[in-house]
């Protein structure tokens, strides 16, 4: 039976999960701004400890790779490179947009295309679309919110991630926009940041990277790593 360890720190938590087969064994989930360097190895052990595996156990390890804040994803990466290398296992690479809709409940999504939003610490939104049955509707982009609202003119819409709040000033001005369950315009319930869980989930789902995940960004980063005199 396939064991796959999940991990995540790309944008306001911190959290790891061991998937078993099809059943999540061992979880935990911490919001946080800062810290996950600190919390994420003991967190772990805690996990591995608690579903009573060695890291010679796992068949994989999956990592969410982005968008997200430039230090977090480096230093899941960072994490699930060393394992996955010690454990001799491959490495699977999520993104931040399908782990958040993967959170989606399917009761939500029935009959809506949604928009997965994550907030871009600027004046703009990562968007990314997905069909009601999570499959990705084109690639993701960097919008003002402005723009991503006038993409949501027509037809029945869940939004999602932590970037909903930038669309919720603009979209609830056109009073098509609620939580009801008759708007047209609806803000998913599963608002928290991305949850190792379903990046477990994902990554087994997709299988090992061909290529070593990388951190993935909409646009360049405003952080820089040093360079070498």
């Amino acid at each position: 039976m396939s064991i796959t360890l999940g991990l995540d720190t790309s944008t306001t938590a911190c959290s790891a999960a061991v998937l078993r087969g099809d059943r999540i064994v061992a979880a935990r989930f911490e919001i946080m701004e800062r810290g996950q360097a600190e919390r994420l190895n003991p967190m772990v052990s805690e996990v591995m400890a608690e579903a009573g595996l060695a890291f010679a156990d796992l068949s994989l390890v999956a990592v969410t790779v982005g968008p997200g804040a430039f230090t977090g994803l480096r230093i899941g990466l960072a994490c699930a490179r060393a394992i996955a290398l010690a454990a001799g296992v491959p490495l699977a690479g999520v993104t931040t947009f399908g782990a958040l809709a993967r959170a989606i409940p399917e009761s939500e999504r029935a009959g809506r295309d949604i928009l997965v939003c994550v907030d871009g610490k600027r004046r703009d939104v990562f968007v990314q679309r997905f069909d009601p049955a999570l499959t990705p509707r084109g690639v993701p982009g960097a919008l003002d919110p402005d723009a991503a609202a006038a993409g949501l003119r027509t037809g029945a819409h869940l939004i999602a991630g932590d970037g909903a709040a930038r669309l919720r000033e603009v979209l609830e001005a056109t009073g098509d926009a609620g939580d009801g369950a008759t708007a047209r315009l609806r803000f998913s319930r599963a608002a928290a940041p991305p949850d190792a869980r379903h990046v477990a989930a994902l990554g087994r789902a997709a299988g090992p990277s061909p290529v070593p995940p990388r951190p993935f960004y909409i646009r360049p980063p405003d952080a820089r790593l040093p360079t070498a005199s």
